[in-house]
């Protein structure tokens, strides 16, 4: 019966997640009630070995996940001949550094990583890298080229 419960729980955490619910642990939590539920199916634990497992198996999950997504994020822009230009296409403006640029065929939000300096729709602009969907660009004059 609590192996039901468990799963249950996991099954509804996951609507949650699904409906875009925003709490960080709670695929972490949904997975870790999965688990219990299977471990509970198969062993005969009590409702305390239970909780304790679930907190400690969602902080370790938790903390996997969090350790992937942050690695996933870090990935390195992929570099070609001539990508790491982009041409700005609308922002910037003298002391903003948000804008769009369009950098491999597309458009793309973009931080002026020198925002002093404003930057003209159809200038072109040099790629420094990545945050997330946030390109971070900087003047072509202030690289010195």
């Amino acid at each position: 019966m609590t192996a039901l419960l468990w799963f249950l729980l996991a099954l509804g955490l996951l609507a949650l997640e699904w409906l875009g619910v925003e709490f960080d642990g709670l695929l972490a939590a949904a997975l870790a009630a999965l688990m219990i539920s299977l471990l509970s199916a198969w062993l005969p634990l009590n409702l305390g070995p239970q909780l304790l497992l679930f907190a400690g198996g969602s902080v370790a999950l938790l903390l996997v996940l969090q350790r992937w997504s942050a690695r996933k994020r870090e990935r390195a822009i992929r570099q070609s001949e001539g990508s790491q230009y982009a041409e700005v296409i609308s922002g910037f403006g003298a002391g903003s550094d948000q804008g769009r640029v369009l950098w491999h065929g597309q458009s793309w939000a973009a931080e002026n990583l020198e925002p002093r300096q404003a930057l003209e729709p159809g200038s072109q602009v040099l790629v420094m890298g990545r945050d997330g969907t946030n390109l971070q660009v900087l003047p072509e004059d202030a690289t010195g080229t």
